[in-house]
C-alpha cells in the first residue's frame, strides 16, 4: 500500500491528511471541561488537536502546531490575562475565548470583553452540542461570538443608567427650581408662556430694567443660558410635576 501525503489524493479524489494542523488549547481547572465535549471536537474537526492545561506556564509553551484557539475557564481568567503579554509572544496567531458554565448566568460582562487584553469572546459551554461546534467553527475562521444573554445584560445596565441619568437630571431641575423666589417663579412663568419683558413689566407693576434683572438671576440660578432655555426648564418641570400627581 502507498502512503498519501497532504499534497495526494486517495482513489475517491478527497484530499487527505496526515495529521492535525492547528491546535485548540484549553486552559482549565481538572474536570471544568466535559470530556464529551472535547471528543466532538475531535470528530467534527480531524484536523485540529486539542491541548488542555491547568496553568499559564503550561499555557505558555510551544505545542506541535500552531494554536489557533485559546479557551479559558472563567476560574482562571484573571490569572491569564496577567500573562497575557506572555500568550500572545507564544500563540501570536491565536483567538481567545472565555469559558463560562453556564450560558443565564454569566460571570463575565461586555464591558470585561472590551478592557480585557486577552479576551474576545464568550463561550457557554451548556449549549447544544451543535451549537457549541458551530461557535468553535466560528472562532476558528476569525469571528467572535457573545451569548444573546450577555448583549441583553448590556443593554439592561445601559437602560438602567439612562433611567438614573434621567432622574438624576431631574432632581436637579427641580432642586434648582425651588431656589426661584416667588416672584421670579412668576415672571419666569410669563416668560414660558411667550411674554416679552415689556408685557412682564407692565402685568407685574415693574419696571423693564426690574425684569431684567430677575431673569438674570433666574438664568444663574437654573444654570441655563438664555431665557429660552429657562422657559424651556420651566415647562418641562411642570410637566413632569403634573404627570407625578396624575399617577
Amino acid at each position: 500500500m502507498m502512503l498519501l501525503d497532504g499534497n495526494e489524493h486517495d482513489a475517491a479524489g478527497s484530499r487527505r491528511r496526515t495529521g492535525p494542523q492547528r491546535v485548540i488549547l484549553i486552559l482549565a481547572n481538572s474536570g471544568s471541561i466535559s470530556a464529551s465535549l472535547v471528543d466532538a471536537v475531535g470528530r467534527e474537526f480531524p484536523s485540529i488537536r486539542v491541548e488542555q492545561v491547568e496553568t499559564i506556564a503550561a499555557a505558555c509553551t510551544a505545542f506541535s502546531h500552531p494554536v489557533a484557539l485559546i479557551l479559558i475557564d472563567v476560574a482562571l481568567l484573571r490569572k491569564a490575562e496577567a500573562a497575557a503579554a506572555e500568550l500572545v509572544r507564544r500563540h501570536p496567531h491565536a483567538l481567545t475565548a472565555v469559558i463560562e458554565p453556564y450560558d443565564k448566568v454569566l460571570v463575565t460582562s461586555l464591558s470585561d470583553v472590551a478592557s480585557s487584553p486577552l479576551i474576545r469572546s464568550v463561550l457557554p459551554t451548556d449549549l447544544r452540542l451543535d451549537v457549541w461546534l458551530s461557535i468553535i467553527r466560528l472562532l476558528l475562521c476569525g469571528g467572535e461570538y457573545f451569548p444573546p444573554g450577555l448583549i441583553l445584560q448590556a443593554k439592561a445596565r445601559d437602560q438602567k443608567s439612562a433611567l438614573y441619568a434621567d432622574n438624576g437630571a431631574a432632581l436637579t431641575g427641580a432642586a434648582n427650581m425651588a431656589e426661584l423666589t416667588t416672584r421670579e417663579s412668576q415672571i419666569l412663568g410669563m416668560v414660558s408662556h411667550g411674554l416679552q419683558n415689556k408685557l412682564i413689566a407692565a402685568e407685574c407693576g415693574l419696571s423693564e430694567h426690574t425684569v431684567k434683572i430677575h431673569l438674570h438671576h433666574i438664568i444663574r440660578k437654573l444654570g441655563v443660558h438664555n431665557r429660552t432655555e429657562a422657559a424651556a426648564r420651566f415647562r418641562s418641570h411642570h410637566e413632569s410635576s403634573r404627570a407625578m400627581n396624575e399617577n
